[in-house]
């Protein structure tokens, strides 16, 4: 089972989610048969209260076509969105499972994203407000595995095919999500290769900062001595530890500077966070399928196994040895 596999910018992040998600036409709005207004005594009352500028204590209920909370949320959009392949009932409790781990990847980009552009211009507060919301979202997204934690082999079974091939390894919003936090390699573009827009926005991930690097250059203008050969790494490359990183944090830690160890130890949530989301991943699946081969070809449990061991921003993690 792989439920989901697995820059800074100078400017304002995209409008809406990181990976664009199409709106329904105007004609197929319009297409939908109006909501029938509300009638009977409450609705009555309510009209005459308002005439009367009385204070209405029922809300309205008198819309024409769709209600504004279905235009601002489009909830029957999200709703038509389910569509399992069996017949086996689990299944959908797998799909929206899913669905809703993607939505929490696309918000996570977005905030990481909005985080470097603040950084970029040296606005630290702002900066620290998008990394604790994505703290509180990564505690929400690692919630959501719990429908589908304690699957048995039988239960897993009962709809493992309706999957064919997919995999949450082929996730571009969760791709895009670890190459942000510097778990970058090329090859992983692949599975996009057919997808354009995906694929351009995850080549683009690629060679841009990641957060942690845009931390890093952050530091270096705030008077750090952040080795050069880091700085002008080549960012496509897997962010590795640096023992002139970990002496930064070693010195910002010592000296006690608040903001700058608030924005280390928000990072450090982030960091412990995702490392637990992957080991949650690890154990919903070693749980529901043992050592089969994933439904999109890699080795599974042990695929997950050498993700699960890795330490994203690995110098706060040592320089914790040194203080």
């Amino acid at each position: 089972m792989t439920v989901a596999a697995s820059s800074p910018q100078t400017t304002a992040p995209r409008a809406g989610a990181p990976f664009e998600h199409a709106t329904e036409p105007a004609n197929e709005r319009a297409a939908e048969p109006a909501n029938e207004r509300a009638a009977g005594p409450a609705n009555e009352r309510a009209a005459g209260a308002r005439s009367a500028g009385e204070p209405v204590n029922e809300p309205r209920l008198d819309f024409a076509g769709l209600t504004p909370y279905d235009e601002y949320v489009k909830a029957s959009t999200l709703h038509r969105l389910q569509q399992p392949r069996s017949a086996d009932p689990g299944e959908m409790a797998f799909l929206v499972t899913t669905q809703v781990m993607e939505l929490w990847f696309g918000l996570l980009v977005y905030e990481w994203h909005t985080a470097c552009g603040a950084l970029a211009e040296d606005r630290l507060d702002d900066a620290l407000a998008s990394l604790r919301r994505s703290v509180a979202e990564l505690r929400a997204l690692a919630a959501s595995w719990t429908p589908v934690s304690s699957l048995t082999p039988a239960q897993f079974n009962a709809y493992r095919s309706a999957l064919g091939e997919a995999s949450g390894f082929q996730s571009a919003a969760y791709r895009e999500m670890e190459f942000l936090l510097g778990e970058k390699s090329a090859s992983l573009l692949q599975p996009h290769a057919d997808a354009p827009h995906a694929y351009a926005q995850l080549e683009q991930a690629l060679h841009a900062p990641s957060l942690y690097d845009t931390v890093l250059d952050f530091l270096h203008r705030r008077g750090f001595d952040v080795p050069r050969e880091v700085l002008d790494r080549d960012l496509s490359q897997r962010y590795e530890p640096h023992p002139g990183v970990e002496a930064v944090w070693v010195r910002i830690y010592t000296t006690g500077d608040e903001p700058l160890v608030q924005l280390g130890e928000v990072l450090t949530d982030i960091a412990e966070l995702f490392g637990r989301w992957r080991t949650d991943h690890l154990m919903a699946t070693r749980r529901a399928m043992g050592a089969k081969r994933g439904t999109g070809g890699s080795s599974g449990v042990a695929w997950l196994e050498k993700r699960a061991a890795r330490l994203v921003f690995p110098e706060l993690w040592t320089a914790r040895g040194h203080v």
